[in-house]
């Protein structure tokens, strides 16, 4: 049963060059590393040198439908990106939209709470201790403005050390 290659294929509502091997196109995904998309792969009993394109519609199915309850059976918790979610406590592992979503409400609950980490991020300046006094500026740069060297006098003409005696 031959099957037709598709060059664009539409995975976790994401368009992803079919050309690419499968866990390199998975990790075009957002939320979705690496490592994640070859253990992922691996645990489906498909093969990492496959081709995203070469891939049923039925196999595409299943690689979604892993991630779509928010966790992936048969993997250790800690491949997770979303460990003891605050409102639930479950390990969620999150692609798209939702880990957006959830960052987002993550930094405004520190906001209301002012944390430290909300008052960084409410200020719009470094978060995670790193330095500030030359990275990380924004706007217009002004910089150091120069004083005009001092030129040495040049030999000065005779007429002109007549002037100045007069």
């Amino acid at each position: 049963m031959s099957q037709q290659f598709k060059y664009v294929v539409r995975i976790f509502g994401q368009d992803v060059d079919g050309t690419m091997k499968l866990p390199y196109a998975l990790a075009m995904v957002k939320g979705i590393g690496y490592n994640t998309a070859k253990a992922m792969i691996l645990k489906l009993g498909m093969d990492p040198n496959a081709r995203l394109g070469e891939l049923s519609d039925a196999d595409i199915k299943k690689v979604e439908s892993v991630i779509s309850d928010h966790a992936i059976k048969g993997l250790p918790s800690w491949l997770y990106n979303r460990r003891k979610d605050y409102e639930s406590g479950l390990d969620l592992h999150l692609v798209t939209s939702d880990l957006i979503f959830y960052v987002r409400n993550d930094i405004e609950r520190e906001k209301k709470s002012r944390s430290w980490r909300g008052v960084r991020h409410s200020l719009g300046l470094k978060v995670r201790g790193q330095r500030t006094r030359t990275t990380g500026r924004t706007g217009m740069t002004i910089g150091v403005a120069r004083k005009k060297a001092a030129q040495p006098q040049a030999q000065q003409s005779p007429s002109q050390q007549q002037q100045k005696s007069s």
